[in-house]
């Protein structure tokens, strides 16, 4: 397909105009998989971003990492590291490389050498040195701001080709978990320095380069987005020979393109569709109890939510057991913490507040507002497994709310828009989610609450408490299992007691794919891997 991509502009902006109009997609047409998502990518580069859409539609398909994690024991597995080893005090880790790892070879890009230490050394230094010339091409690097590695790694070093080193500024017991996350993904240092001869780095979170099972061919902005069979791929051969991911934010639109075969494999959380597509034999449902948690958070910077008496009267004003049943159909349970009870951390002495008016009114007139007050609710406009329909969830809440006295207001945007004015904290409340990237409980705690997670626009609350950050620091320095469990315990617990946001629900993982397709990898920890799937005639 020559001429296919005319140009590149900002992501941010318009996307990448591919040179032809959209094509009519369909399973039957196209030589490989064709996967309904539901939302359009922000970027290119896992680094800059924690939504699950954006994760979903790049990260398995294009990068690798330095180590894994196993989808059913949750242990950390060798990926681009085939070994590593930690110094006594905790410090310093060595990572040996895998030989003849190649990146992908594209018609922006050809590299001349494999994977070696030079390009994790540029992955890292890239977000932590404020000297590097791609360090400002973005704007942020959420996660690893939420997660505070710029004053937890002191360097990043390729000791030589196949070795390098990452020496820390004091111990931290997650620090592996984070390497395994999807945002942990490893660019390629030749591409950058090609780019930056060129003057054009901005290209690096635009135009993708990585060593995953797919490379990049195409993206049209809210249409598709189209990748390749990686043919050097250095797992085992990819059997698609494309990946078209078709971008359907509608959720009955997306259904009506797996009815009529246009696509091969949807996302489908909406219960009352997935009764209906069990009955067919020509669809499967793969059904997957995942870590993650639904919940209606609070921007605690702006009055009256800065009061925590406020914060708990709303939560006690909510039925969540309606909400479980219009919502989630049943498919779902009751979040008394935003661990999911499968957490090794998981405080089973917490509960959620109960619903009760009289008590939500209570606390009201104790805090000023006898009479309540006016606010807005936030509803996400896409579906994800966390909240299937944020709107319906949101009409619930607001019927509730009324009954207390307090008038609320349904708000929503575009989805980039919407996280867009999330980040800069527009918000009064705010009906969104997490899907855990890894089994450490650390990746619920700091991302969603750290002040450092406040100031890089991931925690939705807003919210930072000095005493709650102190719990998840002291965590995170001990590797005795016992002892970080009785801080995340405390830490639960402190949270109830505050309430910058009320966990609602953590739900089950479906994916519904045509009986013909084999191979599709999920797992309890988020992303889709295409790269063994396979279309029978």
């Amino acid at each position: 397909m020559k001429n296919w991509l005319l140009g590149a502009t900002s992501i941010a902006l318009a996307g990448l105009l591919a040179g032809c109009n959209p094509p009519e997609l369909s399973s039957t047409t196209v030589d490989g998989i064709v996967y309904c998502a539901e939302g359009s990518p922000e970027v290119f580069n896992p680094q800059l971003v924690t939504s699950g859409t954006t994760i979903d539609a790049i990260s398995q398909h294009l990068y690798d990492r330095l180590i894994d994690i196993d989808p059913a024991s949750g242990r950390l597995v060798p990926s681009l590291a085939s070994q590593w080893t930690v110094s006594d005090d905790g410090l310093t880790y060595r990572f040996t490389l895998r030989n003849s790892v190649a990146f992908h070879h594209t018609s922006y890009f050809k590299p001349s050498r494999f994977l070696n230490a030079t390009d994790v050394e540029f992955t890292f230094n890239r977000v932590l040195d404020k000297s590097n010339p791609f360090h400002f091409v973005a704007t942020e690097y959420p996660y690893f701001a939420s997660v505070g590695w710029q004053s937890l790694v002191a360097k990043v070093t390729a000791v030589d080709p196949e070795h390098v080193e990452f020496v820390l500024n004091q111990p931290d017991s997650s620090f592996l978990s984070t390497l395994a996350t999807d945002f942990s993904a490893i660019l390629s240092a030749e591409y950058a320095q090609q780019l930056q001869q060129q003057k054009q780095e901005p290209k690096l979170d635009e135009l993708p380069v990585g060593t995953g099972p797919f490379k990049f061919r195409e993206y049209q902005k809210d249409v598709l987005i189209r990748y390749y069979q990686h043919e050097d791929y250095w797992r085992k051969a990819v059997k698609p020979q494309q990946l078209v991911i078709d971008i359907v934010p509608d959720n009955t639109k997306r259904l009506a393109k797996l009815l009529t075969h246009e696509c091969d494999v949807a996302p489908i959380p909406r219960m009352a569709e997935l009764s209906m597509l069990s009955h067919s034999t020509d669809f499967h449902i793969d059904e997957q109890t995942a870590m993650n948690v639904g919940y209606w958070a609070f921007n605690t910077q702006k009055p009256p939510f800065n009061d925590s008496r406020v914060r708990r009267a709303l939560a006690h004003a909510i039925n969540r057991q309606n909400i479980l049943q219009a919502v989630y159909f049943g498919q779902a349970v009751a979040a008394q913490s935003v661990l999911p009870p499968n957490s090794w951390a998981y405080n089973d002495k917490v509960q959620a507040p109960a619903y009760d008016p009289e008590t939500a009114k209570e606390l009201l007139a104790a805090a000023g507002y006898p009479k309540g007050f006016s606010m807005d609710i936030w509803a996400m406009p896409v579906q994800r497994n966390y909240n299937p329909n944020a709107q319906k969830m949101a009409e619930l809440i607001q019927a509730d709310l009324a009954q207390v006295g307090i008038r609320a207001r349904i708000i929503s945007y575009e989805w980039n828009t919407f996280r867009r004015k999330l980040k800069d904290f527009e918000h009064d409340s705010v009906l969104i989610g997490w899907s855990a990237d890894n089994a450490d409980p650390d990746n619920f705690f700091r991302p969603l609450f750290s002040c450092a997670a406040a100031q890089s626009g991931s925690n939705r609350a807003n919210w930072c408490d000095p005493t709650f950050d102190q719990f998840i620091s002291n965590a995170v320095l001990t590797t005795q299992m016992e002892q970080r469990r009785s801080f995340y315990l405390a830490a639960q617990q402190y949270l109830i007691e505050q309430m910058p946001l009320l966990p609602i629900a953590h739900s089950k993982r479906f994916l519904v794919h045509g009986q013909n397709i084999e191979g599709i990898e999920t797992n309890p920890y988020g992303g889709i891997n295409f790269a063994r799937a396979e279309k029978r005639p």
